[in-house]
């Protein structure tokens, strides 16, 4: 969502006027940033030009993710902790956090950011996590390849599961990482999918309106 190819400065604009705007009726959000295309980018040119391992992948991955963080922190100055959270069991100062946004990214190698996405909301005591990216819902089957493949709005963690499996790889696009939705089920979360790109369906979704998007709980 926030670099496709370049940086997408509408639709981060447009992000931070929503999130403002709730902000406004007393919410407070943790926004975790990922790596998403640019991590993929230094991934695929390190590994043509010699032989790396997933510990590699990872950590281009994560300071991917640091450098989209330090993005977000920046635009939303005014409303964001100072410090950016990298390591989701050292909450130190991030646990009684007085501002309204607190920025998190990537961790350590072997897990993805929706895992440290998980372990915030643990430590945090939340039980909604969104995840935005590029799909309208999840499917049983991947739709760019199937025509036939079924949108899925409601799935229980255990169906959810067993479509994407139990192992993570680095730059898996599956919509949300195994490991995460192990621990996710576990914590008794729900987790939603929803396209970023529809700022008005992210709304709806606060407001407990009819959305597009797939619930996982």
């Amino acid at each position: 969502m926030l670099v496709p190819g370049e940086i997408d400065i509408a639709f981060i604009t447009a992000f931070k006027l929503s999130i403002i705007k709730y902000l406004e009726k007393g919410y407070s959000f943790i926004l975790v940033t990922g790596g998403g295309k640019t991590a993929r980018k230094y991934i695929d040119a390190a590994d043509a030009i010699t032989v790396i391992t997933d510990e590699d992948k990872d950590w281009l991955g994560i300071h991917t993710t640091r450098l989209n963080a330090h993005l977000i922190r920046t635009v939303f100055r005014e409303y964001a902790h100072p410090r950016i959270n990298t390591n989701p069991h050292n909450l130190e100062d991030f646990y009684d956090f007085k501002e309204g946004v607190l920025v998190a990214a990537g961790w350590r190698p072997g897990c993805s950011t929706d895992y440290d996405s998980v372990l915030l909301a643990k430590y945090l005591d939340v039980k909604k996590i969104i995840n935005l990216s590029n799909i309208d819902y999840v499917y049983d089957k991947d739709p760019r390849f199937f025509p036939d493949a079924i949108k899925k709005e409601k799935m229980t963690w255990p169906e959810f599961r067993a479509l994407v499996g139990d192992v993570w790889s680095p730059g898996m696009s599956a919509p949300f990482d195994p490991i995460a939705s192990k621990l996710a089920q576990e914590a008794g979360m729900e987790v939603a999918i929803l396209n970023g790109d529809n700022i008005a369906n992210l709304e709806a979704y606060f407001d407990n309106k009819t959305f597009k998007g797939t619930v996982i709980k």
